[in-house]
């Protein structure tokens, strides 16, 4: 079965082909646009989608050396995201399938994060995942294929959007993830202690506080302090969002009684909780899946081995379909 994938839930536009023989193309057009505001424009993130998907989906079936008539499927993102972003993608995809007469499904994007760990090695049912990305952050106990049980959730900002809050407090360009990432590698993690909130308590993650508690001690440091420390806060920042992520996944591996755990989401990509992941792991004998940095953000592949998961179990969609925001 090819299958092609469409995802475009926020500010990236993506189309990947996967065959049997695996993921064959996989391109993503990010949004520049949004660099100078600090953050995604929801109007502008639509328009830009507007420009880049059939470049983007031509790519993809150019890369990978089939046509759209080679086409089995169509999977495509159907929420939660920017509901103008997620417009433009499934419309697209839909007038693929009715004018090829491709069947289509639509794909739950918090899903296809979870299933990003299926393109290279598949987990063993049961396992829990720790999605955690720039709006989401969620311990997940995925008993088999999409029978999910949300153990924990974030009550207020994921952790990707607090590094990006912080790092835009620090003066760092959007997004800032990746970036206090690459500088925390030069930094002390122990420099500061920031709060990590909720530790004793349940499976639930609140970044608010941080935030605020980063606010609050870097307001009154001089410019020349902040870029002579930026490292090491950066690293007490990961720290401190690493240390919570982890031992919440610890907790709910202890009450699940899991023998594997995953991790997935754009912040899965980030260097400190991989370490720590893989050392808990190892302590508590675990199978730990961790998708390739490539299959960590924002993309159409995971969408595709979603797609095909959702295939192979009768689970088809029709032409009336529509986007959901918070689905």
């Amino acid at each position: 079965m090819n299958i092609l994938g469409i995802e475009s839930s926020c500010d990236d536009t993506s189309a990947a082909v996967l065959t049997d023989d695996g993921v064959q193309s996989n391109v993503i057009a990010s949004q520049s646009i949004h660099i100078k505001f600090g953050g995604v424009v929801p109007e502008l993130a639509s328009r830009a989608h507007q420009k880049t998907i059939t470049q983007t989906v031509a790519q993809a079936l150019k890369e990978s050396n089939t046509s759209i008539d080679d086409i089995d499927l169509i999977a495509v993102t159907q929420g939660p995201g920017l509901m103008g972003s997620l417009l433009v993608g499934l419309c697209f995809a839909k007038g693929l399938a009715l004018s090829k007469k491709k069947p289509i499904v639509g794909v739950n994007h918090m899903d296809a994060h979870i299933y990003a760990n299926f393109i290279d090695e598949a987990p063993e049912f049961p396992f829990v995942c720790l999605t955690v990305s720039g709006g989401h952050t969620q311990l997940v106990h995925v008993k088999a294929p999409f029978d999910h049980e949300v153990l924990g959730t974030t009550r207020d900002d994921a952790a990707g959007e607090a590094f990006d809050k912080i790092g835009k407090i620090l003066g760092l360009p959007y997004p800032a993830g990746p970036v206090m990432d690459k500088l925390s590698k030069d930094g002390n993690p122990k420099f500061h202690k920031f709060p990590q909130a909720l530790l004793k308590e349940g499976l639930d993650f609140s970044f608010s506080g941080l935030k605020t508690s980063a606010l609050y001690y870097l307001q009154d440091k001089s410019e020349e302090w902040k870029k002579e420390h930026l490292n090491d806060v950066c690293a007490s920042i990961s720290e401190a969002i690493s240390e919570v992520l982890i031992k919440k996944l610890k907790r709910a591996v202890q009450e699940t009684g899991v023998k594997s755990v995953a991790i997935a989401g754009g912040v899965s990509a980030n260097s400190m909780l991989r370490e720590k992941a893989q050392k808990m792991a190892e302590d508590q004998q675990l199978k730990l899946h961790i998708p390739h940095i490539t299959y960590c953000t924002d993309n159409a592949a995971m969408i595709a081995i979603t797609g095909k998961m959702q295939a192979e179990l009768g689970r088809f969609d029709d032409l009336s379909i529509r986007p959901y925001a918070s689905l």
